[in-house]
């Protein structure tokens, strides 16, 4: 893992395509925003898991025994 200290205005870039503003510090928090190309998807973790968990869902289904 990289493991950088940026100051709000400055930017952290992700290949060619993607970039990482840094917006505002508030204590302990940091507000940031994600430049992507529209096929990026950007999501929180969480998020991004759920939508994983759904997908695996859709692909395994559960199989419903025969009564």
């Amino acid at each position: 893992m990289l493991v950088l200290s940026r100051a709000v205005g400055e930017v952290i870039s992700i290949g060619d395509d993607i970039s990482v503003h840094i917006l505002e510090l508030n204590g302990t928090q940091v507000k940031f925003g994600v430049e992507a190309p529209s096929g990026v998807h950007v999501h929180r973790a969480e998020v991004y898991q759920k939508i994983r968990d759904r997908q695996g869902a859709a692909t395994h289904p559960v199989p419903v025994p025969n009564l």
